[in-house]
C-alpha cells in the first residue's frame, strides 16, 4: 500500500505529539511542515523558531513559513507537493478556502475540546476555568468557520484535581496524536464519513489574556481554585497586597479550598499552615506564593520575611 501523501501544519508545543506520530507511521508520508515565521524572543529578541520548526529540522522534513496562508505563491509551492490530505495542528491562521479544497481529501484538526464545545484559541485553559469534569480531542474536517467543521472522531478524558493547563495540554496532545492516526485511514478509505457538529451547545473559548490571570476574590473558592489551575503556568494567578506605600504583586502558585468564610479579599489566618483568605463564598489557604521579583516559596518561608495580619485586604 502507498502512503498517504501528507502536508503538516503547526507551530505551538501542542503540534509535535501529532506531527511525530504521523512520521513515525509507515502508512503516511509527510512530505513537507508549514509553520509560523521565525518571532523575536526574549530580552534580546532574538528570533526563534516555533517548536514545530525545531522538530521538522531534527525529522529532516522541509520547512514552509510564509508570513500568511493566503499568500498565492506559498498555495502554489503547497500544490507542488499534491498532498493527498493536509493536517493541521494548532497552526495559528484561518486557512482560505483554496487551501482547504486543494488536497483530494481536504484537511483536518486535532481540536482539544469535544466539539462543539469550546471552539477558539484557549479550549485546554477554559474547560479547566470553568470546572467541567471531563474534556477532550476532535478530528473534524475543516471548512471555513471557526472550528465549525464535521466531526470525525472524539476521544474523552476527565479533569482531575492535579491537572493544571499544561499537564492536561500535555496529555490532550498525546491524546489527540493517537486519535488522528487512528482516523485517517478509515476516513480515507470512506468507512468514516464526517458528522456535522451539533446546533446546540457550542461555546467560545477566546484567547488568554495576561489579566484573565489576576484573582477576582468574590469568585466562589472552588472557582479560585479552578481559574488558578487553568492560568499556570501562563499567564499564572496572581494578586495584589494592599500594602504601603503600594500595592505588592503576589503570584500564586498552589492553593486549596477550605470550609471558612469572611470578607472576600480579607486574610482570615497567616500562620505556617497556610495564608487563608476569604471568597465569595468559602475560602482558600495559600500554600505556595511569590513576591514580584522574589522567589517562589512556601506560606512558612514567605511569612518569615513578610509578615502578614489577618485582616489584611488583597485586591479583589
Amino acid at each position: 500500500m502507498t502512503a498517504l501523501r501528507i502536508i503538516f501544519m503547526g507551530t505551538a508545543e501542542l503540534s509535535c505529539a501529532s506531527l511525530e506520530k504521523l512520521c513515525g507511521d509507515v502508512r503516511f508520508q509527510v512530505a513537507a511542515v508549514v509553520t509560523q515565521p521565525d518571532k523575536p524572543k526574549g530580552r534580546d529578541l532574538k528570533l526563534q523558531p516555533s517548536p514545530v520548526k525545531v522538530l521538522a529540522q531534527k525529522l529532516n522534513l522541509p520547512v514552509m513559513q510564509p508570513l500568511k496562508a493566503r499568500d498565492e505563491a506559498f498555495i502554489a509551492e503547497l500544490r507542488a507537493f499534491k498532498p493527498d490530505l493536509i493536517v493541521v495542528v494548532a497552526y495559528g491562521q484561518i486557512l482560505p478556502q483554496s487551501i482547504l479544497d486543494l488536497p483530494p481529501h481536504g484537511c483536518l484538526n486535532v481540536h482539544t475540546s469535544l466539539l462543539p464545545k469550546y471552539r477558539g484559541a484557549a479550549p485546554i485553559q477554559w474547560a479547566i476555568a470553568n470546572g467541567d469534569a471531563e474534556t477532550g480531542v476532535t478530528i473534524m474536517k475543516m471548512d471555513a468557520g471557526l472550528d465549525t467543521g464535521p466531526v470525525l472522531s472524539l476521544s474523552r478524558t476527565a479533569i482531575v484535581p492535579a491537572d493544571d493547563s499544561q499537564v492536561l495540554h500535555d496529555r490532550l496532545a498525546q491524546l489527540g496524536a493517537q486519535l488522528l492516526v487512528e482516523t485517517i485511514p478509515d476516513y480515507v478509505a470512506g468507512k468514516t464519513r464526517p458528522q456535522p457538529q451539533p446546533a446546540e451547545g457550542s461555546t467560545y473559548a477566546a484567547k488568554i489574556k495576561k489579566e484573565d490571570g489576576q484573582i477576582d476574590w468574590n469568585l466562589s473558592a472552588r472557582q479560585v481554585w479552578n481559574r488558578l489551575r487553568a492560568f499556570t503556568p501562563w499567564p499564572g494567578a496572581f494578586t495584589f497586597l494592599l500594602a504601603v506605600p503600594k500595592p505588592q504583586l503576589l503570584k500564586i502558585w498552589k492553593l486549596e479550598v477550605v470550609e471558612k468564610s469572611g470578607r472576600a479579599g480579607e486574610v482570615l489566618s497567616a500562620d505556617k499552615e497556610g495564608i487563608t483568605v476569604a471568597c465569595g463564598q468559602g475560602a482558600v489557604r495559600i500554600l505556595e506564593l511569590q513576591l514580584e521579583g522574589g522567589k517562589r516559596l512556601t506560606t512558612a518561608q514567605f511569612l518569615a520575611g513578610h509578615p502578614v495580619k489577618a485582616g489584611t485586604l488583597l485586591s479583589a
